[in-house]
C-alpha cells in the first residue's frame, strides 16, 4: 500500500496545543437544526437530534462495501504499525489517503450531514480510533469542541464503524442533552493514565442522560461537538475500530491553520474562509 500525502501528522495532531485554542475567540452554543424537509432523516430524527445531540445507529455501507473498508484498514494499520506507529495514530487520513478522502464525500453520509448542517457543508477531519484487544486505552469523557479552534460550535462527527463496537470491545457511551451545557469544564489528565486523550469531564450524569451506542459495521452515528461522550478500554478478543469523519457548515471559521484541511462536500464556501484542500495522489483504490 501505498498512498502519498500532503500534510504532516504533527500539523493537525490528536491533541491539539490547549494554549493556542484558547485564544481564538469562539461562539459556544448549540444551534438547533431547522429542516421541514430533509433528504434522509425523518422529521422525528430531526427533532431527535436536537434533543438529544446524537442520532444512531444509521446505515450507510452494505455488507461488501464494509468487508472491502475493514481490508482497506488492515493493510493501512499494518503498514502503520511496521513504521512504528500506533493504532491512534492515523489522523487528518482524508489529507493522505484518497480512500478517506472519498469516503468523506460519500453521497449518503453527506445527505445525512446536510439534513443536520444545511446545504453548505465542509469536510475537516477524518481519524481512526482502533482499539486493539486488551490495550488498556480508553477515552475518556469529553466534549470534542474543547478541542477545536472552530466558530461558532456547529461542528459534527460522524462515527464510521468499520469493525462491530458494542460495550465490551470499547464501543462508544454518550451522555444525551449534554450538547445543551456549553463548554464543560474538565480536568487535565497525565499522559500515562491510559487516557486516548488528555481531558475527562467529572460527574457528567450531571449534564445529561447515559446511553450505551453500539454500532455494527457499516453503520454510523452523528454526535454534536458540544456532546459528552466518551468510551472504556477494549475488554473482548475482537478489535474496534472506526473512522471519525468530522464536518461544519461553510459559514464557520477555522483557525490555526484548520481551514487548509477542510474540503466542500456540499454546496459552495467562501475561498477565504474554505480554501479547499486537494485530494491525495493514491496508487490503491
Amino acid at each position: 500500500m501505498n498512498d502519498n500525502g500532503s500534510s504532516s501528522d504533527s500539523q493537525f495532531a490528536i491533541i491539539p496545543d490547549r494554549e493556542s485554542i484558547e485564544t481564538v475567540q469562539r461562539d459556544i452554543r448549540f444551534f438547533p437544526t431547522e429542516n421541514t424537509s430533509p433528504q434522509l432523516l425523518s422529521p422525528d430524527q430531526i427533532e431527535a437530534w436536537n434533543r438529544d445531540g446524537y442520532l444512531g445507529p444509521l446505515d450507510v455501507l452494505d455488507a461488501n462495501e464494509s468487508a472491502s473498508l475493514r481490508e482497506y484498514f488492515d493493510a493501512l494499520l499494518a503498514e502503520t504499525m511496521a513504521a512504528g506507529k500506533d493504532s491512534y495514530s492515523i489522523s487528518s487520513a482524508h489529507l493522505k489517503h484518497a480512500r478517506v478522502w472519498d469516503l468523506l464525500q460519500h453521497p449518503k453520509l453527506v445527505s445525512y450531514v446536510s439534513d443536520l448542517l444545511g446545504e453548505n457543508v465542509i469536510g475537516w477531519g477524518s481519524h481512526f480510533f482502533c482499539k486493539m484487544p486488551g490495550d488498556g486505552k480508553r477515552v475518556d469523557w469529553h466534549q470534542d469542541a474543547s478541542y477545536w479552534p472552530l466558530t461558532p460550535t456547529k461542528a459534527v462527527t460522524v462515527w464510521l464503524a468499520i469493525d462491530d463496537a458494542d460495550l465490551d470491545n470499547g464501543g462508544m457511551e454518550v451522555f444525551t442533552g449534554s450538547h445543551e451545557h456549553g463548554l464543560i469544564d474538565f480536568d487535565m489528565t497525565d499522559s500515562d493514565s491510559g487516557n486516548v486523550l488528555d481531558q475527562v469531564v467529572s460527574e457528567p450524569e450531571k449534564y445529561g442522560a447515559h446511553r450505551l451506542t453500539p454500532v455494527h459495521a457499516g453503520q454510523v452515528s452523528i454526535h454534536s461537538d458540544l456532546l459528552v461522550h466518551g468510551s472504556a478500554s477494549n475488554q473482548s478478543d475482537r478489535r474496534r475500530c472506526g473512522l471519525t469523519l468530522r464536518y461544519c457548515p461553510a459559514d464557520v471559521t477555522a483557525y490555526l491553520g484548520w481551514e487548509k484541511k477542510g474540503v466542500i462536500v456540499s454546496g459552495t464556501a467562501a475561498a477565504d474562509k474554505w480554501p479547499g484542500a486537494q485530494r491525495p495522489e493514491s496508487f490503491v483504490s
